[in-house]
């Protein structure tokens, strides 16, 4: 796990860009602890940090260079199949000076080219300077677990893991409306968008390759979804059960691959819990990290945590958080963000990390198990929707009681009024539009009464509309089908798990020097699970049907059946202890001297959270709070 990023110059003027290298490299040195390097070829140049997790000698250091020179490398991730690779190069005649991962890419990139993505086991962002083409490739994993973020002009190509190490290589600092327009409904900005014009993600599975100024665009993975297919698998389901323990456990066994020692988060829901009691039975006394509230019991999930332990004798520390802990952690949490990110549960691990990340260098976690096999509460309501029946069709004719009633994340009555709204307030709409309600924070009307007037039409122009559209197309495909929930799967897949879980997890760990692995993420898991039917994953009982049933015998019963509860933070209570933040950064002279939000509603909204109103202002506070800390830092 490392920071990558560099400097492309097309014409002379664009090679200033180089001289800000150092600078670049030095805003990811929180990714890459161990080692740095800077490499400097013709129009080309890299830098790199470190975080020596496989062959953690000097020699493995990066940039690196193939002997005869040709080849040059970064790379940040973990490829957990380099052995086999390595054995089968070296039989076709290949030499190797180290052990690393990286030194395998290298060589097979050499004699594969860009086919030499669909080789590779693990997760990356990596960039290969060929110096005898004077080429650039570029290329992001297939879910986007690594990062990686570019700007183009007449003059230069950039790169990096971070906007952090863009903004210092001179990336022209000029808000893009309508990715914040998006930011308010969703907490974050969906890939390819960032918050600065002219600031791209690369996209989860596509590559660039760049020569004598042209910049190709390709994509090498696509996720490998066919409802009909899907339908109808020809699997028994005790098959199924046996080909998805088979995977996981391998899936598992791969990411325990290290020179250090790996731990795991262990939340205490199914996911995480599955993932630890495999990894124990392969690694004894495994070190496992729970983060608990104890002055919020609704939000404390330690117990069922412990339980995991407790069967499987791991090495287990839990880090109780009072409110006041919780809030120390956010100016650290709101300074490791060079792109506004504003889903709130990334300061529970942030502070996790910031534990974890003291004593190992590489966590499991049970990320994607909720996209794969319909884990969240949405898909509970999509599939009671689509169900009908009384029970759907009751709550959704009941809305006006749901929208008289208190709504609150802070207990289990006013959270329930609160899930019930929403899905009587998504019932009556097309799939889609049902989709985006459920997917977002606040409706588009909301978000858009909060940005300044002049900037109204610039947000919701036909680039908006265009980039919803693609997010949605997938819901938009075949929907007219009870198996096709496995669309609003897919759709989550590529939006929420891409542009929220996963960067949530690489932006919080990294912080901290920490790399955070799901088995989850696993490319032939992710195959096969897109494979199943929606019976598999659902059914009027359980969610993640499958991953329940298959590994009952290896948990507490009491987590069986546990059902569904998301890993959030007291928000409250941070607002209130951040209150003069709060009040500095949303103050109406600072928001109208800004001229991005209405200084009206601004205000309306200050006063409201003073006044402890529900929980839709407590989220629009605490987005607002995340954007001004980040235009203070990086705008003014």
């Amino acid at each position: 796990m490392c920071g990558i990023t560099g400097v492309y110059a097309f014409k002379e003027a664009g090679r200033d860009a180089a001289g800000r290298l150092p600078a670049a490299v030095a805003a990811l040195r929180h990714r890459g602890p161990d080692a740095e390097g800077v490499y400097a070829h013709g129009p080309v140049g890299l830098g790199h940090r470190r975080l020596s997790l496989i062959a953690p000698v000097p020699a493995a250091n990066q940039p690196f260079t193939s002997t005869d020179g040709r080849y040059t490398i970064i790379f940040n991730g973990e490829i957990f199949n380099y052995g086999r690779l390595r054995k089968d190069l070296q039989e076709k005649g290949a030499a190797f000076r180290t052990h690393s991962d990286t030194e395998v890419l290298l060589h097979l990139y050499a004699r594969a080219g860009q086919e030499c993505l669909k080789k590779l086991t693990g997760f990356f962002a990596l960039a290969i300077y060929d110096a005898v083409e004077e080429s650039l490739f570029l290329a992001r994993d297939r879910y986007g677990e690594k990062p990686l973020l570019y700007y183009k002009d007449a003059d230069k190509f950039l790169f990096g893991s971070e906007l952090a190490a863009l903004l210092q290589l001179g990336v022209p600092r000029e808000l893009d409306y309508t990715s914040l327009f998006q930011y308010l409904q969703l907490t974050y900005v969906p890939a390819p968008a960032s918050m600065l014009k002219g600031v791209k993600k690369l996209q989860p599975g596509q590559s660039l390759y760049i020569k004598h100024g042209r910049v190709q665009e390709n994509t090498w993975y696509r996720l490998p979804f066919d409802g009909e297919k899907a339908a109808h698998n020809p699997l028994t389901y005790p098959q199924q059960q046996a080909k998805l323990k088979k995977l996981l456990q391998q899936a598992v066994s791969d990411r325990l691959v290290a020179d250090v020692p790996v731990g795991a988060f262990l939340s205490g829901g199914i996911d995480s819990s599955v993932v630890v009691a495999l990894a124990a039975q392969q690694v004894p006394k495994l070190k496992t990290y729970a983060v608990g509230f104890p002055d919020q019991p609704f939000f404390d999930e330690t117990r069922y945590a412990r339980l995991v332990a407790e069967r499987y004798g791991t090495d287990h520390t839990e880090l109780r958080l009072s409110d006041t802990e919780l809030y120390a952690n956010l100016p650290g949490m709101l300074d490791s963000l060079s792109e506004p990110f504003a889903d709130s549960s990334a300061l529970a691990v942030y502070a996790l990390s910031k534990h974890v990340g003291r004593e190992v260098k590489a966590v499991l976690s049970g990320d994607g198990a909720d996209e794969l096999f319909a884990g969240y509460n949405k898909h509970r309501a999509e599939f009671a929707l689509l169900q009908g029946g009384f029970k759907a069709v009751a709550v959704e004719k009941l809305k006006f009681i749901w929208d008289a009633l208190p709504k609150s994340r802070n207990s289990f009555a006013a959270n329930k009024v609160r899930q019930l709204q929403r899905f009587a307030a998504g019932a009556s709409l097309p799939a889609a539009e049902r989709y985006w309600l459920w997917a977002t924070w606040q409706r588009e009307e909301q978000a858009l009464a909060l940005l300044a007037s002049q900037h109204r039409q610039a947000a919701q122009d036909r680039l908006y509309r265009a980039r919803k559209s693609r997010l949605l197309d997938s819901v938009n495909k075949n929907y007219n089908n009870l198996n096709n929930i496995n669309n609003v799967l897919c759709s989550d897949w590529r939006l929420v798990l891409a542009n929220d879980m996963l960067p949530k997890t690489d932006l919080m760990g990294m912080a901290h020097g920490l790399e955070i692995r799901s088995p989850y993420l696993d490319h032939r898991l992710v195959k096969f699970a897109f494979s199943l039917p929606v019976s598999s994953k659902i059914d009027e009982k359980l969610q993640k049907k499958i991953l329940r049933d298959t590994f009952k015998d290896l948990l507490p019963p009491a987590l069986h059946r546990r059902p569904k509860q998301g890993f959030e933070i007291p928000l409250r209570s941070v607002l209130q202890s951040g209150a003069g933040l709060v009040n500095d950064l949303l103050s109406e002279d600072y928001v109208r001297a800004q001229g991005v939000f209405e200084a009206q509603q601004v205000h309306h909204i200050r006063r409201s959270l003073s006044a402890g109103k529900a929980d839709a202002v407590r989220y629009q506070a605490w987005m607002l709070l995340v954007f001004q800390y980040w235009w203070q830092k990086y705008m003014c």
